[in-house]
């Protein structure tokens, strides 16, 4: 299914003027109910767990798709709806707006108010972050989203249309809530597998958009990335991220973990503005980009 460059702008310009719809409306909280119904109803037994939970990611990718492709069929004005569904695979604002979250309380001196602003981000264990680690958090995750929550929804949308964006949020909705180790070490290890293999690309992406936008520091930057993205457990994740430490110059790290952009300096509530200013360059680089794979494949229909 071809792209539409036109339902593309749109869908960015929804996304920055309204950010997320509603609840009720949005498909990817109808993706993460059935998520919960089918991590609900698993079975206990760990080989009978890894065989639902390929159950579990296979519908949380499959399902969402098979939906868009029908949804363009129904009788609707196809550019309008095509754009509110891309737009929905898709997060820019509310990314920006939960990072400006806690750089707020953190200026302000509210370090509690900060990590549970912490929340909408990053799914740690947030009772014992200091400052400059509740700053760090924010910016990882920003910079780690910037591939997850952009950049290959629009991949995808420009290779395969909105069923093929579709396909991708599902997949890494499932893994936000059963990714993980430890409790869903079975149950989700096929959804974490299935996201690791389609952000591959994007990851990687990501962190040369975050280079080329970073003007000057490029070279740190691309340089960070290179050096430090095998730090992180996951094999996408480092590559933002070490990007966005090495643009900034900072030090971005969790403890215990992984510490990257050394020797950069510790971060501070200030940065995560420093670091949503970058987020804002390499996303437009991202979304122009994407426009051109859109023309270059005729998508305007």
């Amino acid at each position: 299914m071809r792209p539409d460059a036109r339902a593309l702008l749109l869908a960015l310009l929804l996304d920055l003027a309204l950010g997320e719809p509603p609840e009720r409306a949005h498909p990817v909280v109808w993706t993460g109910r059935l998520v919960s119904l089918l991590e609900r109803k698993a079975p206990s037994g760990p080989r009978a767990a890894l065989l639902w939970g390929a159950l579990l990611a296979a519908a949380a990718a499959l399902l969402p798709a098979l939906a868009a492709a029908a949804a363009l069929r129904l009788p609707l004005p196809r550019l309008p709806a095509e754009a509110f569904l891309l737009k929905c695979c898709l997060s820019c604002r509310a990314l920006e707006e939960a990072a400006l979250g806690v750089a707020r309380p953190l200026e302000a001196g509210d370090l509690e108010r900060a990590r549970e602003a912490l929340r909408s981000l990053v799914s740690r264990d947030r009772s014992a972050l200091d400052a400059s680690l509740a700053a760090s958090a924010a910016v990882e995750s920003l910079a780690e989203n910037l591939g997850d929550a952009l950049v290959a929804p629009l991949l995808f949308y420009a290779a395969g249309g909105l069923p093929a964006a579709a396909l991708h949020r599902g997949a890494n909705t499932a893994d936000a809530m059963v990714g993980y180790r430890g409790r869903y070490e079975r149950l989700g290890k096929a959804a974490a597998r299935l996201d690791d293999a389609l952000n591959l690309l994007p990851a990687r992406l990501a962190a040369l958009l975050l280079a080329a936008a970073s003007g000057g520091r490029a070279r740190e930057a691309w340089r960070a990335a290179l050096a430090g993205h095998r730090a992180t457990q996951s094999p996408n994740a480092g590559w933002p991220i070490a990007a966005a430490a090495g643009s900034l110059g900072l030090v971005l790290r969790k403890p215990g973990h992984y510490a990257l952009g050394a020797p950069g300096r510790e971060p501070a509530a200030g940065d995560i503005r420093r670091a949503v200013s970058l987020y804002r360059r390499a996303a437009a680089l991202g979304a122009l980009g994407a426009l051109l794979l859109c023309r270059l494949r005729g998508g305007r229909r």
